[in-house]
């Protein structure tokens, strides 16, 4: 049974649980959605970012999340907090949050309103001391909603990934410490 961590108005984010796997692979692993995230993955690949997911929570009571829509039920994207796991990046380790929306949910605000949520997870029941949030200087929508949140440019973090292409390279990195968030609330 998934475990709900937040509601929002629109919104209920929950646990990822066995069987989400297919569900995520039909809605959310479209070339659209996955275009700056390294492109549309195998079933075996999210089935093990699930499971990878799901140990994170129960050892470190923190992962990825699905965002529920509350008036229709349906999977309507993925949020969350894992750790920095590229081992290219300076920052292995820290919290990052990151998220994606399905493209039929796409300019409706699901994002942000998902990641106040998460932020708010983050920094009220996990302890986390910052969090950083990756992407590239091509992704256009998601460092502007990484500076809407709050969120500081950090050039002292960016680091090449030859696993992604030319124009998503480097991979940049956004922060936003506990006390700026506090502040801002």
């Amino acid at each position: 049974m998934a475990d709900i961590i937040a509601e929002t108005d629109r919104l209920i984010l929950r646990t990822i649980e066995e069987g989400d796997a297919a569900r995520q692979d039909r809605l959310l692993n479209t070339p659209a959605v996955m275009a700056r995230l390294g492109g549309v993955k195998e079933l075996h690949e999210i089935e093990a970012k699930h499971a990878k997911a799901m140990a994170m929570y129960a050892r470190e009571g923190f992962s990825f999340l699905f965002m529920i829509e509350k008036s229709s039920g349906e999977m309507v994207g993925h949020c969350g907090i894992k750790r920095v796991d590229n081992p290219l990046a300076p920052n292995v380790g820290d919290h990052e949050i990151g998220w994606l929306v399905r493209e039929d949910r796409w300019r409706r605000g699901y994002a942000e309103e998902a990641m106040r949520a998460v932020l708010d997870w983050a920094f009220t029941r996990i302890h986390a001391p910052h969090v950083v949030a990756l992407t590239s200087e091509a992704n256009i929508g998601s460092w502007k909603l990484m500076q809407k949140l709050g969120m500081v440019r950090r050039e002292d973090l960016d680091f090449t990934d030859p696993a992604f292409p030319a124009e998503d390279n480097p991979t940049i990195q956004y922060s936003l410490t506990q006390e700026q968030w506090e502040s801002s609330q």
